[in-house]
Formats: C-alpha cells, structure tokens, sequence
C-alpha cells in the first residue's frame, strides 16, 4: 500500500513540473528592418524566439521595451499561427510574415493578459511583436518587407 502511494504522489508530481522558469530562458538578438512599401526603412533590435521554451515564454511577465525593440518569433515551418497575451503586460502590435519575408497580416493593439486567440488567418513562417501604436506611427501595412538573417 506504502509502495502505492508513494507511485501516485510521484505520478501527481510529473504532471505538475512546470516549463523552464522565466528567468531561464534566454533570448539572443539580432538587426531586423522593416522596408515600407513607400521606401522608408524601419530598424529595430528584436530577441529572437526560436526553440519551443523561448516560443513559449515569449515577452510574457515584462513591464517595458524599448520603442526600437521586439520580439521576433521563427516556427520553423509555415502554418496557420495563433498567439495570445497570457501573462504579457504590454500591449502588443504583432506582424505575421511570410516565408520570404512579405508582412501577410497585421494585428494591432493586442490586449494585455488576454487569453483571445490572435489568428494569423493565413499560413505564415514568422511573427514579429512590437509595441502597440509602432504600426500606426510607421505606417506599416500587409505587403512590406521585412529583412533579418533568420528569413531564408
């Protein structure tokens, strides 16, 4: 019975380990620029989330970043992407971008700690975050460019 119990409470302990602690995982940055279909160029600092763990965590728990900062999401793959703003403080402005770096959809002002799903709507390969507003103040629309190392 002793041998039971102790099997249960170590089941009971493997379903609740948690993720990698927020303040495990790391994120690397690189140059990233957005070219506007009207010339203009766009330069930005963005970490980037690459594995699973850093998908996962993403800009989740911080209070600030920088206006010229983001964060820039690769999947490894196209597909239909959904986000969401779970544990994220900051208003978000999230650009989903195709393989070849061409903004497919743009979803403004995403809310603080909601749990609504934010659709890509279409098959994309990436997705840049940035603060809320920075779409509307460069005028960024579906059909720019954008341009970092990481688009093949």
């Amino acid at each position: 019975m002793a041998r039971r119990a102790g099997i249960a409470a170590l089941i009971l302990a493997l379903m609740h380990v948690q993720p990698a602690a927020a303040e495990d995982i790391r994120f690397t940055t690189a140059p990233l620029t957005i070219h506007s279909q009207d010339g203009a160029e766009h330069r930005f600092t963005v970490e980037l989330a690459l594995d699973e763990d850093q998908r996962a965590q993403g800009l989740m728990f911080r209070r600030q970043m920088a206006q010229d900062h983001g964060m820039f999401f690769d999947f490894g793959e196209v597909r239909r992407v959904m986000m969401w703003m779970k544990n994220t403080y900051l208003p978000l402005d999230m650009l989903f971008i195709a393989r070849d770096g061409r903004v497919e959809t743009i979803r403004n002002d995403a809310k603080p700690l909601s749990e609504a799903i934010i659709d890509s709507g279409k098959p994309v390969a990436y997705v840049l975050e940035l603060n809320a507003g920075t779409v509307a103040r460069l005028k960024l629309k579906p059909g720019d460019r954008v341009e970092t190392d990481l688009i093949r």
